[in-house]
């Protein structure tokens, strides 16, 4: 049985043979799935990703749906940029792509194919970008009391 480095009560699959690349300071929560499986994830530098969240690279429903006359299943690459908070139960699917420094609220599920630009607040079902974040890091930064 493969277990991974990140949480011993993380399910990552696909890392055993090559379709997982982590970056350095990745912090993953347990009960999180980061499913490679079927098709690349690629989780930059400083993310972390919160209890229950999911990364999910394919999808069966046409399959199911057509009782498996249509005999694939879809996948396409996920791709997490540097320094993203991936929030509880959030929910990332295949073909997504989330743009650096961006936070991705507790439960919101990000649908297929869904580009999220850097520096945004993503939040609902589906995710959609509330506001850019930039002026608030920049802020955050400059209070002498959130330095360490």
């Amino acid at each position: 049985m493969y277990t991974n480095k990140y949480n011993p009560l993380a399910w990552i699959r696909g890392e055993e043979h090559g379709n997982v690349f982590i970056e350095d300071g990745v912090w993953i929560g347990p009960f999180c799935v980061i499913d490679g499986e079927y098709d690349k994830v690629t989780i930059g530098k400083g993310v972390n990703v919160s209890a229950g969240a999911q990364i999910i690279t394919h999808d069966t429903s046409k399959r199911c749906v057509t009782n498996r006359m249509y005999n694939k299943i879809d996948h396409a690459p996920v791709l997490v940029e540097d320094y993203v908070y991936i929030g509880t139960n959030a929910v990332i699917l295949k073909g997504s792509a989330i743009g650096h420094h961006s936070i991705l609220a507790a439960g919101t599920v990000v649908k297929e194919n869904t580009i999220i630009p850097p520096y945004s607040l993503v939040a609902g079902v589906p995710g959609v970008v509330k506001r850019n974040i930039f002026d608030s890091i920049q802020n955050w930064l400059e209070n002498e009391d959130t330095i360490q």
